[in-house]
């Protein structure tokens, strides 16, 4: 039984939470939670936050036991993107752009033998 959870317009880049969603992928979820509260990277709390949800969506909506679940699959996608400007030397303009993510997380069981 899959579990998803999502979250959306994290203000945090996708290339940056993918760097911290290779890390746990694949793992146990309380293995994850164990790794990802010693990461220093600001995603990584985004990240742990999720997860900590889909657990308890599977705790409570579909009855699963928390040591059987692994992260199946875990990914960011692009969101929107803020465009800002600061102004530069001689009168131009420098363009920022603040870049938003979209966070999926799916939990399932492993099969015991």
């Amino acid at each position: 039984m899959e579990v998803r959870a999502f979250a959306r317009s994290l203000p945090v880049s996708p290339q940056k939470i993918r760097l911290v969603c290779d890390q746990v992928r694949g793992k146990d979820a309380d293995q994850a939670l164990a790794i990802l509260a010693y990461m220093p990277q600001k995603g990584a709390g985004y990240v742990s936050k999720l997860i900590k949800s889909a657990i308890a969506n599977a705790e409570n909506n579909f009855e699963l036991n928390r040591l059987d679940l692994y992260v199946k699959t875990i990914f960011a996608d692009d969101s929107f993107r803020l465009k800002r400007m600061k102004a530069g030397a001689r009168g131009r303009y420098k363009p920022r752009v603040r870049r938003y993510s979209h966070l999926t997380v799916v939990l399932d069981e492993r099969e015991v033998d």
